[in-house]
């Protein structure tokens, strides 16, 4: 663990999904030995998005704009941000996401509160993600962490209730 933690020291993890999902990113918080809050670099290039459109219905999310532009798509809305910006994305609000519309990179930092639970849903495909878990962290040591899309049911749909009606 460290007591401190400068961005620029960071040794930045890239990733690439496709023609519009690419970043470098990097912890902040677990070097800094947080637990509850989390805290992640994000630099993402011209033209591209660090994450798919989303909301949390167990975590908060905030993001500090460092450097460069872009778009904040929150629900209906795209808004646009800049270095100073702050944006909220409270649990169970609209989905959100950001987007590079400048021509440098931007680098945000994103906030989270940790929490053994968190069920995600992505609008723009249909998906949901839950990630549970009470011995620890939901993203790196739950103990049910599954996907997929949802079909509607009953209570008791599926279920062997020992006889027919």
């Amino acid at each position: 663990m460290q007591e401190i933690v400068n961005i620029e020291d960071l040794s930045l993890e890239a990733f690439e999904e496709g023609a519009l999902f690419a970043a470098e990113t990097a912890s902040i918080g677990e070097p800094l030995g947080l637990r509850a809050l989390g805290a992640r670099l994000h630099v993402v290039q011209p033209g591209k998005s660090a994450c798919p459109f989303h909301r949390h219905h167990g975590a908060d999310e905030l993001f500090v704009i460092l450097s460069g532009s872009g778009d904040y798509r929150i629900g209906d809305t795209r808004l646009p941000v800049r270095a100073g910006d702050c944006l909220g994305a409270p649990s169970g609000g609209e989905a959100h996401q950001i987007f590079n519309t400048g021509s440098e990179p931007l680098r945000y930092i994103a906030f989270s509160n940790n929490s053994p639970a968190d069920v995600t849903e992505y609008p723009d495909s249909g998906r949901i993600s839950i990630n549970v878990g009470l011995t620890g962290f939901h993203r790196t040591d739950g103990s049910f962490k599954h996907g997929g899309k949802l079909e509607p049911m009953g209570y008791w749909d599926g279920e062997n209730t020992g006889g027919s009606k």
